[in-house]
């Protein structure tokens, strides 16, 4: 067995080719000094996102945020995070606008399934929630 074949199997990589990849995805596992390090596959599909705007009310969490996204959103929910706050300057009514990184590990996703998914999330929001929503 070469030693290529015996790294595939040490870091459970699945495809030799990764070994000559350049992709920083890939890469970027490997620049620890631990021999510890088990590849973590990702995507060669396109990313979307979409931003969402709320005003914050008590009850706010960001874990709660996170779970419902998630929730809707399954597997195709790569990231969610805050991009921006603002304090109204007259009401001190704190929003937010966090990114919802949309990607498949399997195939490319189309306009129309990611805009379902984030009209849902906004519904959630505004209903569950009670969010005032800003445009």
């Amino acid at each position: 067995m070469g030693l290529d074949r015996v790294t595939m199997k040490k870091f459970n990589i699945p495809d030799i080719r990764l070994l000559w990849s350049q992709d920083p995805r890939f890469i970027n596992q490997f620049k620890t000094d631990g021999w510890d390090t088990i590849f973590k596959p990702y995507s060669k599909y396109p990313k979307t996102w979409k931003d969402i705007s709320f005003w914050k009310n008590e009850s706010f969490s960001e874990n709660t945020l996170n779970d419902m996204v998630r929730s809707i959103g399954g597997d195709l929910i790569e990231n969610v995070c805050l991009i921006d706050e603002y304090t109204h300057p007259e009401t001190l009514k704190v929003g937010a606008c966090y990114r919802i990184t949309y990607r498949s590990m399997d195939r490319n996703l189309t306009d129309n399934e990611v805009n379902a998914i984030q009209n849902e999330i906004v519904k959630v929001l505004q209903t569950q929630y009670l969010y005032d929503i800003r445009s």
